[in-house]
């Protein structure tokens, strides 16, 4: 049994058993990876995987749990990799964020700009995607920090600390009759057509919750990931946008006007997810604190002894 036959089975199960593509992530060929899983099946005396002809279709009862403990293996791999270049090469390193479209546009950039001011010789790469896949991109290692709402924190392996609350507000063009009727209730709201966030995307669940815990149905006729998109499709009237507060700026949105709905909804908690058993490098503590200040090294350490 050699570390690279488990370095080839957990990309191919990263790459859902493509070999092909494990072989690109490799930077080796095909028939390599091919040759490596054969040996090390024929050594257990098992099959890791399901095979239509030379095609991989799927995972085996054993080779699930085999895959688990390889992932766990090229973590650990990866942790003394990290203890390494801690202590020999503090200065310099890599950064991958995962979070969503509205964090990554409205609530970053500030803390990005500090970030590599203070950290010149770490490279920072920012990941999107909805909340579901922020989490994923973390338990799976492929980031080192997620930054998300809501569904982040339901994965086991994660430690989920809570970052920041934040609100909703309404956006309208001038002079819409919904500016004109008085204080704004989720009856009245629901009585336009709806541009917000998909479901899935930053609080959207809670939306859609609180609107059927009022025995209402909101008319929502489109649905996207991005505030940006939100905003353009209002401006154009197709319907009244309910998105984030810190996504709609009075001098950059002026041609709209806001609303703030606090009063209709609760608090929404972005949190900030580490895997419990990643090592940290001073970099990442570093990032944490500058969007998280409550959280310094000492308090994000005594949190992973409770996660553990």
């Amino acid at each position: 049994m050699k570390l690279q036959q488990l370095r080839y089975l957990h990309e191919v199960a990263r790459n859902a058993l493509n070999i092909t593509n494990a072989a690109d992530a490799l930077y080796t060929s095909q028939p390599g990876v091919s040759k490596q899983i054969q040996l090390f099946e024929e050594e257990l005396g098992l099959q890791i995987f399901q095979r239509n002809g030379k095609r991989l279709t799927g995972i085996t009862e054993p080779g699930a749990k085999i895959l688990a403990l390889a992932a766990k293996v090229m973590l650990d791999v990866d942790n003394i990799k990290r203890v390494g270049d801690e202590f020999s090469n503090v200065e310099t390193g890599a950064l991958t964020i995962a979070t969503t479209h509205t964090q990554a546009r409205y609530k970053l950039p500030s803390v990005v700009k500090a970030f590599m001011t203070d950290y010149p010789h770490v490279k920072l790469n920012i990941h999107q995607g909805n909340p579901s896949q922020v989490a994923e991109q973390v338990a799976s290692g492929d980031a080192d920090i997620g930054i998300a709402t809501e569904y982040i924190s339901d994965y086991e392996n994660l430690l989920c600390l809570p970052c920041y609350q934040w609100n909703r507000c309404v956006v309208v063009p001038h002079g819409h009759p919904l500016l004109l009727d008085g204080t704004l209730t989720l009856a009245k709201l629901a009585a336009y057509p709806l541009i917000t966030y998909d479901f899935g995307f930053t609080g959207g669940t809670l939306v859609s919750k609180t609107f059927s815990d009022a025995g209402l149905s909101p008319n929502v006729v489109l649905t996207a990931i991005d505030a940006d998109v939100i905003k353009t499709y209002v401006t154009l009237g197709l319907g009244v946008g309910l998105l984030a507060n810190m996504a709609y700026d009075p001098e950059r949105d002026a041609n709209l006007a806001m609303v703030d709905v606090r009063h209709l909804f609760p608090d929404s908690t972005t949190y900030i997810g580490v895997r419990k058993d990643a090592f940290l490098r001073g970099y990442m503590y570093g990032f944490i604190e500058l969007i998280a200040p409550h959280f310094n090294r000492k308090t994000i350490n005594e949190a992973l002894k409770i996660g553990a």
